[in-house]
């Protein structure tokens, strides 16, 4: 799967993610590190990527065609809480069933939406 992941996620996922074969671009330390949510937007759109971050402002782009977005917003995070939740979301959903799908991991739940209303499960 083609993942683009924001600059809160932690480098342990980036190289999990990529041990399991996901192609995964890393902004950090590249010219794209810093970009504001929009930047960051585009760059997912256009390279038709599954966007994870922790930033809850994405969700603002539910009615838009995109490649997935998987959010994690927990109370008190650190890099083994927010690791653990991404592997947990990427388990749940099968890569088909990525594209238009927003996932918003919380510490006890785990909530899907779809341009049109929530994912049926």
């Amino acid at each position: 799967m083609r993942i683009l992941v924001d600059e809160n996620i932690p480098r342990i996922t980036v190289d999990r993610l990529r041990a399991l074969g996901h192609d995964v671009k890393d902004i950090r330390g590249t010219g794209e590190q810093g970009l504001a949510d929009a930047g960051l937007w585009i760059v997912a759109l256009h390279e038709r990527r599954l966007l994870i971050t922790t930033d809850k402002g994405f969700t603002g782009y539910r009615t838009a065609s995109h490649s997935g977005i998987l959010i994690v917003r927990l109370r008190q995070p650190n890099r083994r809480k927010i690791d653990q939740s991404v592997m947990l979301a990427l388990e749940r959903f099968e890569e088909s069933s990525w594209p238009g799908l927003i996932v918003v991991i919380r510490d006890a739940t785990m909530s899907t939406s779809r341009s049109g209303g929530p994912v049926e499960r």
